[in-house]
């Protein structure tokens, strides 16, 4: 079953189809997902008062905002895709790079789908359960069904995937946008009373903040997922500064009047009671078409699943062409043209996470591995402008903005293993567990006969079982 293409079959290849306005929808599309709609309780249960919380909201927007536009240098000087892998390999070498796509696959993915998909489970389940709470099992249950039904639909189908997704960015905005308008209309009618002594309430403390920060930046989070397709985007030099600012803008001011929408209508004290703030929102102002809201935020949610799963299965089918992940996550199904088995290897480890945590140790447990290699790649950035001053960069930020973001990634990192060391601890623990498996599975070349032979024949079950062939090169899928 070597590399050759079956007779008939036409080479794929990644052609530059991602337009500005397919690029903002692919961010967009990512970065509101189950966010704002379930983090503006611990960002407020974090910072103590209204006023903080919405303070926490806008400086991560302008964080993120700054984050993503050091992502927009490294990807226009860089014009491979893989996002954060990619960059790390290219600076700091194969080990780092390594550790980053190990924990990818066994923290980072796993634990941010299974979050996103609770969330997309509680949801779903609300308007069957109105008046009563919903089973935990009939969530997870949900859940499962949800994930896998992803994982279905980004193994049979590239194009079909990328239509849905455009359809669900249309409904996360729809969802957003039932929220503020009924909030504006508030604020008109002189609803400001939780506004009053917006910064009064407990003070907001050194162990709180940076966890506020983790709700904040969570909610933010997938600015970073065009530069895992840098290779398709058309013009890359222009459309992704462009389709970035435009995208974090336009999430920005969504969140911020999102929140100020929920406040004009329920109390910080009633906020930190509610399990859905959006429901419990639209119950209060939206008489019975609040039943529409929990259906548009488990599609939001559905969306945001959709978009990280076809994002990284392209960082793991790099990574495999790199030969830092086995040989199969890089080959291709002969007939449907897609990563099939870079996609289905996340759903065992998805649903390990999601029957055997709760929400908010699964939050902290990934955070911590994420925005430590964020804020190294984008450390990297500074690097490579004192290592290769002379490098092509369409597209340069001032050094302040990759320099005060990356601060804040390593100061989120290093005060959340101090305010919740076992779940930092344990993702901590698990990220070094990459340097080993790095010399055992990559340095060492002298492995038994035996081991190899078990490997192969591994593979070539696995291709027989799963229809799938060695791609052509890096730039095919």
């Amino acid at each position: 079953m070597g590399g050759k293409e079956p007779p008939g079959q036409e080479k794929v290849v990644l052609k530059k189809k991602i337009t500005l306005l397919r690029g903002v929808s692919i961010i967009i599309g990512t970065i509101i997902g189950a966010g704002i709609f379930i983090s503006p309780k611990g960002v407020l249960q974090n910072t103590g008062s209204v006023g903080m919380s919405l303070s926490v909201w806008t400086v991560c927007g302008v964080l993120s905002l700054f984050g993503a536009l050091s992502y927009a240098e490294l990807g226009t000087s860089i014009k491979k895709s893989g996002g954060h892998y990619t960059y790390i390999l290219e600076v700091f070498g194969p080990l780092l790079a390594f550790v980053r796509v190990w924990v990818e696959l066994l923290i980072i993915r796993p634990g941010a789908t299974a979050v996103i998909s609770l969330a997309f489970g509680r949801y779903i389940l609300e308007p069957f359960f109105i008046q009563c709470e919903i089973p935990e099992l009939a969530i997870k249950l949900i859940t499962a069904v949800g994930i896998t039904v992803v994982m279905v639909l980004n193994s049979v189908s590239v194009s079909w995937s990328a239509r849905i997704q455009i359809f669900l960015t249309f409904c996360k905005l729809t969802a957003i946008l039932i929220i503020i308008v009924p909030g504006v209309i508030q604020l008109i009618k002189g609803q400001t009373q939780h506004f009053k002594d917006a910064f009064s309430g407990r003070d907001a403390s050194i162990m709180g903040l940076p966890l506020a920060f983790y709700y904040g930046m969570y909610a933010y989070a997938g600015w970073f997922y065009l530069n895992f397709v840098t290779e398709e985007v058309e013009n890359p030099e222009k459309t992704i500064p462009l389709a970035i600012c435009i995208s974090m803008v336009i999430v920005t001011v969504g969140y911020v009047l999102t929140n100020v929408a929920y406040f004009t209508t329920i109390s910080a004290e009633e906020l930190l009671l509610s399990k859905a703030v959006a429901v419990t929102f639209s119950e209060r102002l939206l008489g019975s078409f609040s039943l529409a809201v929990p259906i548009f935020v488990a599609l939001s949610c559905f969306g945001s699943m959709n978009g990280g799963v076809f994002a990284v299965s392209r960082l793991f089918y790099v990574a495999s062409r790199e030969g830092h992940l086995p040989e199969i996550l890089s080959m291709i199904h002969v007939r449907k043209h897609t990563p099939l088995p870079a996609v289905i290897v996340l759903h065992p480890l998805t649903m390990i996470m999601l029957f055997s945590g709760d929400l908010n140790s699964l939050l902290n447990f990934f955070s911590f591995a994420r925005w430590l290699f964020i804020g190294l790649a984008v450390a990297g950035l500074i690097y490579l402008r004192y290592k290769r001053p002379d490098m092509h960069r369409p597209f340069k930020v001032p050094l302040f903005i990759p320099a005060l973001f990356s601060f804040t990634c390593f100061f989120m990192v290093a005060l959340s293993l101090y305010s919740d060391p076992f779940s930092t601890g344990v993702g901590f623990v698990i990220t070094l567990t990459g340097v080993p498996a790095y010399y055992l599975f990559i340095i060492w070349d002298k492995k038994p006969k035996w081991f190899r032979r078990a490997s192969d024949r591994v593979t070539r079950t696995l291709q027989i079982i799963l229809e799938v062939v060695p791609g052509e090169d890096g730039h095919k899928l």
